[in-house]
């Protein structure tokens, strides 16, 4: 459809259809070039300040007579290059939300798309914990205004909604929530809007773990996150086109995801950046990988409590050798240890890491050992555990395994096999109790079972 001739019904048609009032970053400026009322639609993350001032400076000095009719303001009145005539509200519609400026001036059957986006990049080339080998190298910064606009880069629809919201008392800092307003829970988008409006928090201080506090309230003693977070504007994206709703929070380049399940938490970018087979394995592994960790120490130590019950062909695994302190004390030290040296590797500069990082894994280990304080099966199986706990993309989730993994743990030295099904049962329990926003549950699509949930989980079908 056409637009018109009449600026007041254009500006009612893009007002409505821009939502100019709901989304802070997409701009709207009335002014009067030569006589003629105009009006300016700009997204405010992709634009050019410094070339639009003199291009407005130039209209400042327009007589009348230069734009007596659309053809002599194109020609003679507009002091740009880059700008193009356009009288279709869709295109217009779509030049906008891809970060073009668009003009209108009353009287003009056409538009004027002003070539003046300036895509925001991150300066390093993309987040460390999420690197994917192919895909995209941006990644979020700490300024809110540029991660709304990578996600407007992807998705140019009118559909999409970039809410600002000031949440402290003190602080009052800066967020927005993202979501397609025909896909999002609107339940769950309205409580998330009361708990921001009615909370009294003085500040986020820790950023997203406050924003989660306020919406979700403290989690003290169940350590699985309830939400997914990512620094990659492509997994945004991707997740704000499946229904789900993103916030972003301003000095932070880190974007929250809700609804979340432990599979989507445990999900990783690189899962679609390959083919079907491929992703479908990578996330297989994953997942295995993830079970695996949790209970490949607690039941090899079930196995040496009950050594008479191992099969024949498992009996490998047992401790031939001496060891001057008992198994459970072995892992249970090694567990701290392994945390120790991530710690300290945060500290150390990167030109000695990797050296540092060769000092602890061979002499260390190696020593240990020798000396009788460790035995090489333990060794071996907690050099296991802390390998693959990096084969989880989520932080929070690779600790959650391993406060329930040191449960397992400690329950199967005090009370053997009783002792590991306690810790299973509460494994569960704090899985199955997790309540998270949206619909469905922590679990699904297992807990309820949903076969197609299944299916697309494991092998991304639609």
């Amino acid at each position: 459809m056409n637009i018109s001739t009449d600026i007041e019904v254009n500006k009612l048609h893009f007002d409505a259809l821009f939502c100019t009032k709901r989304n802070f970053d997409l701009k709207k400026r009335e002014l009067i070039i030569a006589g003629k009322p105009a009006v300016l639609y700009m997204i405010d993350g992709f634009l050019r300040s410094d070339v639009l001032e003199r291009i407005l400076a130039e209209f400042s000095f327009l007589k009348e007579e230069d734009a007596d009719s659309e053809k002599e303001f194109f020609e003679h009145g507009i002091p740009f290059a880059g700008v193009d005539l356009e009288n279709d509200d869709e295109m217009i519609t779509t030049a906008v939300l891809s970060g073009r400026t668009v003009l209108m001036v009353d009287g003009f059957e056409n538009a004027f798309v002003f070539e003046l986006r300036n895509y925001p990049q991150r300066d390093n080339a993309e987040p460390d914990r999420d690197k994917v080998l192919r895909g995209s190298r941006d990644g979020f910064t700490e300024t809110m205004l540029f991660n709304a606009a990578l996600i407007r880069r992807r998705i140019r629809d009118c559909d999409l909604s970039i809410e600002y919201q000031s949440i402290g008392t003190v602080s009052k800092t800066d967020i927005a929530l993202c979501y397609l307003s025909g896909k999002v829970d609107k339940e769950m988008l309205s409580d998330v809007r009361n708990k921001i409006k009615n909370s009294k928090i003085e500040a986020l201080t820790m950023s997203q773990e406050d924003m989660a506090n306020v919406i979700n309230g403290k989690q003290r003693w169940n350590p699985f996150p309830k939400y997914k977070f990512t620094e990659r504007p492509d997994v945004a994206a991707a997740q704000i086109m499946q229904g789900d709703l993103i916030v972003l929070v301003d000095n932070t380049p880190t974007a929250m995801i809700m609804p979340a399940t432990i599979f989507d938490i445990a999900e990783d970018a690189n899962d679609y950046y390959f083919p079907p087979l491929t992703g479908a394995y990578l996330r297989i592994t994953r997942i295995l990988t993830m079970i695996v960790t949790l209970f490949v120490t607690p039941v090899w130590l079930l196995a040496l409590e009950y050594p008479e019950k191992v099969p024949e062909v498992f009996r490998f695994v047992l401790v031939t050798e001496n060891h001057n302190i008992p198994i459970i004390w072995q892992l249970l030290i090694l567990e701290f240890v392994i945390d120790g040296l991530k710690l300290s590797s945060l500290n150390t500069p990167g030109m000695l890491s990797s050296t540092f990082s060769i000092i602890a894994g061979i002499i260390v280990s190696d020593f240990a050992v020798k000396s009788g304080w460790f035995a090489s099966e333990t060794m071996l199986y907690m050099a296991f555990v802390a390998m693959a706990n990096y084969s989880q993309p989520g932080y929070e989730l690779g600790y959650a395994i391993k406060f329930m993994r040191m449960f397992l743990l400690v329950g199967t030295a005090l009370f053997g096999i009783w002792g590991f099904l306690a810790g299973i049962v509460l494994t569960l329990w704090l899985l199955l109790s997790t309540k998270i926003h949206g619909k469905g549950g922590y679990f699904s699509p297992i807990i309820p079972f949903s076969a197609k949930g299944v299916a697309k989980l494991l092998f991304r079908l639609k």
